[in-house]
């Protein structure tokens, strides 16, 4: 039986603090101690805006990531009977490896791979998506393309907002190509990404450089958040010139 422990709970608190600070031997001691704790629920209760049920797995993996000795942190808990494949209760069920994926957490993407996370498991926030997903939306480009070489499934939009332009030529060559929505989507993700070679593509593929994605930006929006200097300058220069003209 899977035991859940409010996350105001000392033995929380103190696993918790030891996942954290990557504090390997402490945490080895509290899985000793405690049986089934690498398998328990951590109920969120304290702060509501965050409430939900999480694995120990998902606080190694939680915002901001990147925590010190995440791997061997990971493989502790896997190795105590931690599952990879833990989903979150609450608003969403992102796995850990989603997780890691939206903090860009290169290094915990790679662990939990390793672990035998499926990288294609749904759930995200993002269109409940996989992981890939995740790292695409949030623009965390390491830790998507480490996803693409550890073999995930890569969308027509994914392709472009990572610069793929060999796999975005390939689908648009395909039997069934992309719609005109489409191609304006995967334009506006390659200027999400920072990628001209791309965005030129699909320009001239005829996507619509006005079109409103995500948050409302445009595309021009967008690459001047992601500071995509080269994008912006060419976005700013097709505005200005007819169609076909995308020198």
């Amino acid at each position: 039986m899977t035991t859940t422990i409010d996350s105001q709970d000392p033995l929380a608190v103190t696993v918790t603090r030891a996942i954290r600070q990557g504090d390997v031997p402490a945490l080895r001691r509290l899985l000793a101690e405690n049986p089934g704790l690498a398998s328990a629920k951590i109920a969120e209760t304290a702060h509501p805006d965050c409430s939900g049920i999480r694995t120990l797995l998902h606080i190694a993996t939680d915002w901001p990531g990147h925590f010190p000795n995440g791997p061997q942190v990971l493989a502790a808990l896997v190795e105590a009977g931690a599952d990879p494949h833990a989903r979150f209760s609450g608003a969403h069920t992102e796995t850990p490896l989603h997780w890691a994926a939206s903090n860009d957490d290169v290094a915990a993407v790679d662990a939990l791979v390793a672990a035998g996370a499926d990288i294609e498991a749904p759930g995200a926030v993002i269109g409940d998506g996989t992981p890939l997903a995740d790292a695409c939306a949030f623009g965390q480009w390491r830790a998507a393309s480490r996803l693409v070489e550890h073999g995930a499934r890569v969308t027509f939009e994914q392709a472009a907002s990572l610069g793929l332009l060999d796999w975005v030529r390939a689908h648009a060559a395909a039997e069934a190509p992309p719609t005109p929505e489409e191609v304006s989507s995967a334009f506006w993700c390659a200027c999400h990404g920072g990628r001209l070679a791309t965005a030129r593509y699909l320009y001239e593929l005829g996507a619509d450089p006005h079109r409103v994605g995500y948050g409302d930006r445009t595309p021009l929006d967008i690459a001047r958040e992601q500071g995509a200097t080269d994008v912006v300058e060419w976005l700013s220069a097709v505005a200005t010139k007819p169609r076909g003209d995308s020198a």
